[in-house]
């Protein structure tokens, strides 16, 4: 078991990435940790094995506080193995060089030991043909995989992947994940940082999502892909980009804003014809209606994009006397929207408020073939 508690690191450049850590990792657990770019992903998991040191705060491995001073961080780190996501694998040496020298220098394993455990764990990856290859005659999966199999041959009782697929190309990255998944299934505790959301989802029974310097929301993968508490994360797995206005006047400069979205789209690859649907639903709602009736409108407009789910939507918020109903717009062309199964409307009074009633329009659209 590795407990983590209030870790913290800064940078002599002043940076922060951990803040405030605190978190236990059980025996058996697979923990994915996601998060922007940024974060201290990488940095918690370096800390974890001591190869950067923290600032302040305690790591407690199996009892011992591997932080305090005199601390034998080698046989800690016999303990746990890191694949990094550079390979880090010795180039003048062969692939079965590579898994046996670390077995011998540092486990004191005998040659044919090493050789056997070495030869053992290339089946299990599949790349027991490569066994007198050299790093550059591999693709780059493969020599993650020869990677992984040099930690395993060290018998650790964690494994640490610091981002084991980014420097892959995306047709490799399938067959690293599926070593992974197969390691995941013999109860070995891993922690994976990942920017592959599905991976993290499938392969985990935890997932810790890391922003502002802390571990921001931890959970099962359903919970965190499917039903996060926190905006941050809501924002982050759905990987949602978002617009905001205000509509305060009467003099509310449409254009300017039908200008915003246009680039908006464009810049996230969304079909203008879901953004005609979205600029004519907020012309219709807001300008035509609820400003129109208003000497004082309040209305705050949210835009946002989910690439995940490949879901445009607009959330409506106003203040007024009365519920302003999208059904009883005089525009036939929008009435027409409404209708399309691509198009979602739901309506909704909020919380009284001390200066009049709240009220929530939102509206969603996606895409379909027959808009093209």
């Amino acid at each position: 078991m590795i407990e983590i508690r209030h870790l913290r690191k800064e940078f002599d450049d002043n940076t922060i990435p951990l803040k405030d850590i605190n978190v236990t990792i059980n025996s058996g657990d697979v923990i994915s940790i996601i998060g922007p770019s940024g974060t201290g992903k990488s940095t918690l998991l370096r800390c974890i094995n001591m190869l950067t040191e923290p600032t302040s705060g305690q790591i407690i491995v199996d009892g011992q506080d591997i932080t305090e001073r005199g601390c034998d961080l080698n046989e800690v780190r016999k303990k746990m193995g890191m694949v990094f996501q550079s390979f880090n694998l010795f180039g003048h040496l062969t692939v079965i060089e590579n898994i046996m020298n670390p077995q011998i220098t540092l486990l004191g394993r005998s040659r044919q030991e090493a050789y056997e455990k070495a030869m053992y764990l290339l089946t299990q990856v599949g790349l027991v043909t490569k066994v007198f290859s050299y790093p550059d005659e591999l693709s780059g999966g493969q020599q993650q995989r020869i990677a992984i199999a040099r930690t395993l041959a060290m018998d650790p009782d964690v494994i640490l992947f610091d981002e084991p697929t980014s420097a892959l190309d995306p047709s490799m990255i399938g067959e690293v994940q599926s070593v992974i998944k197969l390691l995941a299934k013999t109860g070995r505790t891993m922690v994976i940082v990942t920017h592959e959301m599905d991976f993290a989802r499938k392969i985990s029974n935890r997932v810790l999502f890391i922003a502002e310097g802390e571990i921001y929301e931890e959970g099962t993968p359903k919970q965190i892909f499917e039903n996060p508490k926190r905006e941050l994360t809501r924002r982050f797995v759905q990987r949602l980009t978002t617009l905001s206005y205000k509509i305060d006047s009467t003099e509310f400069d449409f254009e300017v804003m039908n200008e915003e979205l246009m680039a908006y789209g464009e810049k996230l690859l969304i079909e203008s014809e879901r953004l005609s649907k979205l600029s004519l639903a907020i012309e219709e709602i807001c300008i035509n209606n609820i400003a129109a009736y208003s000497d004082n409108p309040f209305i705050l407009v949210k835009i946002e994009y989910s690439e995940k789910q490949d879901v445009l939507s607009v959330s409506i918020r106003y203040k007024g006397d009365e519920r302003f109903d999208p059904k009883t717009s005089e525009s036939k062309l929008f009435l027409l929207m409404l209708e399309e199964p691509t198009t979602t409307l739901s309506e909704k009074k909020l919380d009284k408020d001390p200066d009049g009633c709240l009220y929530q329009i939102d509206m969603s659209f996606k895409w379909s073939e027959e808009m093209a």
